[in-house]
């Protein structure tokens, strides 16, 4: 896992959505910065797709940038495709940036392991918060309500320290070339 008060590595990728370069810069927040590694074909990622656009309404307003990047190998999961992640991000009414990772070097740089996977970066861009969004999954039956990444981005707009215990998320591994 990336150690917590890394600074957040620079990205510059094409976004999905708009076919055009959308750098970390672009997409930080004044308060902080979400980072989220999704794709179109993972049960985990479709199953927080909804609460994923609500949590960036809610918090957008409060200062937070958000952006999700797509690393998986396109030749063997052709659904993460970027003309897909167009259509996927269109769909769910996506509110970030869909952005994809072609070389997988972004994932790499932040050490994502699996979709979904969170990075909460301060206003400082230094990581605050690795982990889960909630302790839902398919079939569980424990409601999507973001619960971790809320509180963790609350603790920033209440200038509280966060949490030292970070659940790791849990869903399917980056697709790897």
């Amino acid at each position: 896992m990336l150690p917590l008060d890394t600074k957040a590595p620079n990205f510059t990728l094409i976004d999905s959505r708009t076919n055009t370069l959308t750098s970390l810069e672009d997409v930080t927040g004044k308060k902080g910065t979400v980072v989220m590694f999704i794709c179109n074909h993972c049960p985990f990622v479709k199953h927080v797709n909804q609460e994923l656009v609500r949590l960036c309404n809610d918090y957008r307003v409060m200062g937070f940038g958000f952006v999700a990047i797509s690393s998986n190998n396109v030749e063997n999961y052709p659904e993460d495709s970027p003309e897909q992640m167009r259509k996927t991000a269109r769909e769910q009414g996506y509110p970030f940036a869909y952005l994809y990772d072609a070389t997988q070097e972004v994932a790499k740089a932040y050490k994502a392991a699996c979709t979904p996977d969170f990075y909460l970066f301060d206003q400082a861009k230094k990581l605050v918060y690795r982990g889960q969004l909630d302790n839902s999954r398919p079939g569980n039956g424990i409601p999507v309500n973001g619960r971790d990444l809320r509180e963790a981005m609350d603790h920033i707009l209440n200038n509280r320290p966060q949490q030292k215990d970070q659940k790791p998320s849990i869903g399917c591994n980056i697709k790897w070339k």
